[in-house]
C-alpha cells in the first residue's frame, strides 16, 4: 500500500493511539505494517518492535513527524528511530547514559548503549549526510535532566525509565521530562507493566516493573498539574498470541508477554502532552 493510500485508510479507520498495552491485533493493522516497512522489518509478535511502531504512529498522528520538528530521545541505545525520523525531516537530539555507566551495567555488548552517531544508522534508514545534518548525540543522565534541554516539539523513550533504580525514580522522570518540551509538546514513552499483580512487584532493581497503581499515581498527578494524558486502555487483547507467555529463558518467537522474575509483564505505552 502506497503512502497516500495508507494515510487515506488511516483517516477512514480513525486510528488514534491511546495510552495502552501491547496487543496482537496491532500487528495486523495497516499502520503497523506501514512503519515496519519503513523500519525494514517484517511485522512480528514482539513487544520491542511494537514499542518502536507504537511510538512512531503516536507521534505521526499528533503531527510530530514533519519537516523541521525538533525531537529528543532518551536512552537511545542503537535504536533506528532517530535515523528514520531524520529522513522525514525532523531534527533529533539522541541521548543515552554516560558510556562508562552503561558499560558497568553490561549494556555495551547488547545494542543497549550508544557510542555516538555511528550507533544510530546501522540500517541506513537515512543517508550519512542527513544523519550528520539532522541528528546530534549527547550523554544524558535521565535521573538529572540538564536544564538546557528545552524547547522540543516531542520526545520519546523505549522501555528505558524502568532502569533508573526504583519505581519512584521512574515516575519522577515522567514528570521531569515534560520540562524539555515546548508548551503543548508531546511525549511518548514505553515501559514494563505488571499484569500479574497490583501489589507485589519488582522494585529497587536494575529493572523495575510498574503496576496499575503506579501508573495511575503519575497519571493523576500529571492531570492535576494541567497536563494531558491520553486515555488509558489496559485491555490485554483477545487474539491467540495475547494468551502466550514467553517464559525464561525467552525464545522470543511470540514475545508480547514475558516472564521477568516472578511476574508476567508486557509493554505499556504512555502518551502525554505538556500543558499549553
Amino acid at each position: 500500500m502506497g503512502n497516500r493510500n495508507w494515510m487515506d485508510q488511516l483517516k477512514r479507520d480513525r486510528a488514534i493511539r491511546h495510552s495502552e498495552l501491547c496487543k496482537a491485533e496491532n500487528i495486523h493493522s495497516e499502520w503497523y505494517k506501514h512503519w515496519c516497512r519503513e523500519l525494514q522489518e517484517e511485522p512480528r509478535f514482539h513487544r520491542k518492535q511494537w514499542e518502536f511502531v507504537y511510538i512512531l504512529q503516536s507521534l505521526w498522528e499528533r503531527g510530530c513527524i514533519a519537516e523541521g520538528k525538533k525531537g529528543l530521545v532518551f536512552a537511545v541505545g542503537t535504536e533506528p528511530l532517530p535515523s528514520l525520523l531524520a529522513n522525514h525531516g525532523c531534527r533529533i537530539l539522541a541521548t543515552d547514559v554516560f558510556p562508562e555507566e552503561g558499560a558497568e551495567k553490561g549494556w555495551a555488548g547488547t545494542d543497549q548503549l550508544c557510542f555516538g552517531l555511528e550507533s544510530l544508522n546501522t540500517r541506513k534508514l537515512c543517508s550519512d549526510e542527513i544523519l550528520r545534518e539532522k541528528v546530534c548525540y549527547r550523554p544524558v543522565d535521565m535521573r538529572e535532566i540538564p536544564a538546557d534541554l528545552r524547547g522540543f516539539d516531542f520526545n520519546w523513550s523505549s522501555c528505558s525509565f524502568e532502569h533508573l533504580g526504583n519505581i519512584e525514580l521512574g515516575l519522577k522522570f515522567l514528570n521531569d521530562q515534560l520540562e524539555t518540551l515546548k508548551p503543548g509538546g508531546w511525549a511518548v514513552h514505553t515501559t514494563e507493566y505488571n499484569i500479574s499483580s497490583n501489589e507485589d512487584t519488582q522494585d529497587h532493581n536494575d529493572t523495575v516493573i510498574f503496576r496499575y497503581k503506579d501508573i495511575q499515581k503519575i497519571v493523576d498527578r500529571l492531570r492535576e498539574e494541567g497536563h494531558f494524558v491520553e486515555e488509558l486502555d489496559y485491555s490485554l487483547g483477545g487474539m491467540p498470541e495475547d494468551f502466550e507467555v514467553d517464559y525464561s529463558p525467552h525464545r522470543q518467537e511470540v514475545h508480547l508477554k514475558l516472564q521477568i522474575g516472578e511476574y508476567v509483564v508486557t509493554s505499556l505505552g504512555l502518551i502525554i502532552r505538556r500543558r499549553p
